[in-house]
């Protein structure tokens, strides 16, 4: 069963050798889409063997399905991988020996990653693990059209979950995390606010049919639950149910400082961040005008639903539609 892999990358030079080495035993097709690297990203890629393709970044979701939707996908099966991710031997072993002899029935693999900060495993917290679709049969596949938080979903068939290691372990320092953290958070107070608002189509196809169980009900619980509450008591109420309740105290001071910045910092901002957009905007009632305000102060291109596209374009199948 031929696999293609699909990277992408920006200033990557750090990670991408690792990467890349590590799907190397199973992985038939490695297609690595940059997005204007400055590093040497793209020539440690070409080096090694990938084909690297560039293409301008809007987001996450809309870069990722370009690359499906574009590239010469020459597997039966297609990984996605972060640039900063690890597929460890043990499930490197498995996905080469299992994933032939799965039925025909099976389109989609959860694997359950950890994440490495500080050169830690965070075990606690309930950050371990993080049960995620991966890999899935090509055609039978897309990615959510959102700009935060978006998960693989699958359609024609069930899915399964792969044992074995597979980790997230940036190397950089702690200024790159509370960098990358200030945009996420941009990015899923537009979420937030579109959840609020109603601006532009919302991707909806996120359920534990379509992806891993766990995923849809994180999801579930941040849209129904977690966002109505007033951030300065919802973003506290997280950070201490995952550091006592679900014992993130045990993964000692590096622990404390990921579940502090990652679990209430990061929390809280995305609350503020909502905060001032949300005032911004509160004097505009025209949907347009309100998208041209948030795309000016947020950097990123808003275009309002007009009402006729009011859904997601059914570009792909939906999961929903096709769900056996």
């Amino acid at each position: 069963m031929h696999i293609t892999a699909i990277i992408l990358t920006y200033n990557e030079a750090i990670h991408i050798e690792r990467a890349i080495c590590s799907i190397q035993p199973f992985a038939d097709q490695i297609c690595v889409v940059d997005s204007g690297s400055a590093d040497d990203t793209r020539d440690i890629a070409r080096e090694l063997g990938a084909e690297v393709h560039t293409h301008a970044f809007v987001n996450q979701a809309k870069q990722f399905q370009w690359a499906l939707d574009t590239l010469d996908i020459r597997g039966q099966w297609v990984l996605r991988l972060d640039a900063d991710e690890i597929i460890e031997p043990d499930l490197a072993e498995r996905i080469a020996t299992e994933l032939p002899e799965l039925p025909a029935d099976v389109v989609g693999v959860n694997f359950k990653r950890k994440h490495i900060f500080m050169d830690r495993w965070v075990r606690h917290g309930g950050r371990y693990p993080l049960v995620m679709l991966r890999l899935w049969r090509h055609g039978h596949g897309r990615i959510e059209d959102r700009w935060m938080d978006e998960h693989m979903v699958v359609w024609g068939g069930r899915t399964v979950t792969f044992e074995g290691g597979f980790a997230d372990h940036n190397l950089h320092d702690l200024g790159y995390f509370t960098d990358k953290h200030n945009k996420y958070a941009t990015r899923e107070a537009i979420e937030v606010l579109n959840q609020r608002l109603h601006l532009f189509a919302r991707d909806e196809a996120l359920n534990a049919h379509s992806a891993s169980a766990q995923a849809a009900l994180k999801r579930w619980v941040k849209e129904r639950i977690y966002n109505r509450i007033p951030f300065t008591l919802s973003a506290t109420l997280y950070f201490l149910w995952r550091y006592l309740f679900q014992l993130g105290f045990l993964d000692g001071r590096s622990g404390l400082v990921y579940h502090f910045l990652q679990g209430y910092w990061y929390r809280f901002l995305v609350g503020a961040k909502v905060m001032e957009l949300e005032r911004a905007v509160a004097h505009l009632h025209d949907k347009n005008q309100i998208c041209a305000e948030l795309s000016r102060l947020t950097g990123h291109r808003l275009v309002a639903a007009q009402p006729e596209a009011a859904a997601v374009p059914n570009v792909h199948p939906d999961p929903l539609a096709t769900r056996t």
